[in-house]
């Protein structure tokens, strides 16, 4: 008898570059790659979603929810689960049809995924509507979910800290897109982007638990004629607050580029190129970024915090905020050295290695 997981992808037809939607496009490609024998992946969308069987290759079905997105994450809130059915259900997000449910005598499981804290942790940076809805889901996990995937210990201390999930709590890390590197025409996109010769990476928005101001303060006596800071994921109407963060900071303009969102190519182009990437996130969050910087080998700077330290090990420099110059100029002096480490450390993270852990989790329950 063949046991199908039902992965739900949300997602698939956002049109910013979500970390999020990726994730969940990565998960489902990766649970086909390493399925056991006599498993197989199907997956659940919203209505009027992309065509998944380009995207994710492989699928053995793909059931087609009766609303669209938004209609449908709302009646999930409610604990409305329209047309979906049972079975073994495992979300890359909190999105999913969270009801009561028989894992034991009908063998129905739902799993959901926390990637970041900030609806908790930062409420005022987000829109009420989306606070309310995490909110809500995250309280029918703690009622209905089987198990809540999170990508580090340190969110799973501070989920053990606020509600009651015991040991349904499983730590199953993300990692950078797969195959992530420079593309072929790597060069042209460079000239497109028109990238300093040489600079430092952040990413960062004018929200506070980006901790923009406190990377602009580490770099900006580094920032000199042959170094600039190059900025990205900066929303279009963040801009100009940004480009007045950086002079408050000492960061002159024209040592300063600003980026929007970057799809991966671009990213990978920009990482690659950088002589660092520093990262002064403060809320218990995935820090993409720095896995992306990982995975390419590129030195990486991070403020001293609980999933940076659990993420990045020995494989950059942490520090605390008083000292993230010294640590910037210390990673700057010796760029070989510290592209090594984290090389290194980037290999600890694969989405087959992920999809492994989240087929043991379903083994398990």
């Amino acid at each position: 008898m063949t046991a199908t997981l039902r992965v739900v992808i949300d997602q698939a037809s956002a049109q910013s570059f979500s970390d999020q939607a990726t994730a969940g496009l990565e998960t489902a490609r990766a649970l086909i790659r390493m399925a056991p024998d006599g498993c197989e992946v199907a997956a659940i969308v919203p209505s009027g979603e992309a065509d998944l069987t380009t995207l994710v290759p492989g699928l053995s079905g793909v059931r087609v929810a009766s609303l669209a997105r938004r209609e449908l994450l709302a009646a999930w809130q409610l604990g409305v689960a329209p047309s979906i059915g049972g079975g073994f259900i495992h979300s890359t997000t909190l999105a999913a049809p969270l009801v009561r449910h028989d894992r034991v005598n009908d063998g129905d499981q739902s799993v959901v995924t926390l990637w970041d804290l900030r609806a908790w942790e930062a409420a005022s940076e987000v829109a009420r509507t989306a606070v309310t809805w995490n909110r809500g889901m995250l309280k029918r996990a703690v009622k209905h979910a089987d198990a809540i995937v999170v990508p580090t210990f340190a969110h799973a201390a501070r989920l053990d800290e606020e509600w009651s999930f015991g040991d349904r709590v499983r730590v199953v890390a993300g990692a950078a897109p797969s195959g992530f590197r420079e593309p072929t025409d790597a060069d042209a996109r460079a000239r497109d982007l028109v990238l300093p010769e040489r600079y430092v990476v952040t990413d960062a928005t004018t929200a506070p638990s980006d901790g923009l101001g406190k990377a602009l303060a580490a770099v900006s006596g580094q920032a000199g004629d042959d170094l600039a800071v190059l900025i990205i994921g900066v929303p279009a109407d963040q801009e100009a607050a940004v480009r007045e963060l950086a002079s408050a900071a000492g960061v002159p303009e024209r040592h300063l580029q600003v980026r929007p969102e970057l799809d991966a190519a671009d990213r990978a182009v920009v990482l690659a190129r950088s002589e660092l990437l520093i990262s002064t996130l403060t809320r218990t969050a995935w820090p993409w970024r720095v896995v992306e910087a990982l995975a390419l080998g590129v030195p990486v700077v991070a403020l001293d915090t609980p999933a940076h330290r659990e993420v990045i090990a020995d494989g950059g420099v942490l520090a605390e905020e008083r000292d993230l110059a010294d640590a910037v100029a210390e990673v700057l002096a010796d760029t070989e050295r510290y592209g090594v480490l984290s090389d290194d450390r980037g290999r600890a993270y694969s989405w087959d290695s992920s999809a492994e852990r989240i087929w043991q989790l379903h083994a398990e329950l």
